[in-house]
């Protein structure tokens, strides 16, 4: 018997199950995000939080995260929230969906059940 999916928050999104993040899923992780950065060497990321989920029917890890790229008027620490997916297909595709706006990253963190300190 399969197990029932997480339930559906109001406007729909289905919150994650929280997962380690393992060294590979953040190898992935900070390889996607640094492709949207200014200046991604210099990069670096503070805490992320990561949950999977199925939707459409398709596998996704959720990431919430901070990250200084040291070139972003971010504020004073620097940091920048964001979130992405990962596709564990294999190609393991990443896609960011935000970052930089502490209001909208945080809120979808929050919806999705990834509640970033």
């Amino acid at each position: 018997m399969a197990a029932a999916p997480p339930p559906l928050e109001p406007n729909g999104t289905q919150r994650v199950d929280p997962i380690p993040i393992s060294l590979a899923l953040e190898e992935i992780i900070t390889a996607g995000v640094r492709q949207h950065l200014r200046n991604p060497i210099a990069a670096k990321f503070g805490t992320m939080l990561a949950g999977e989920r199925t939707m459409s029917g398709r596998h996704e890890i959720v990431v919430c995260g901070y990250v200084d790229d040291k070139s972003s008027p971010s504020g004073p620490d620097g940091n920048e929230p964001f979130i992405g997916k990962i596709y564990p297909d294999p190609g393991n595709s990443f896609e960011l969906v935000a970052m930089g706006d502490e209001a909208s990253v945080g809120g979808a963190c929050r919806m999705a059940g990834l509640a970033m300190p």
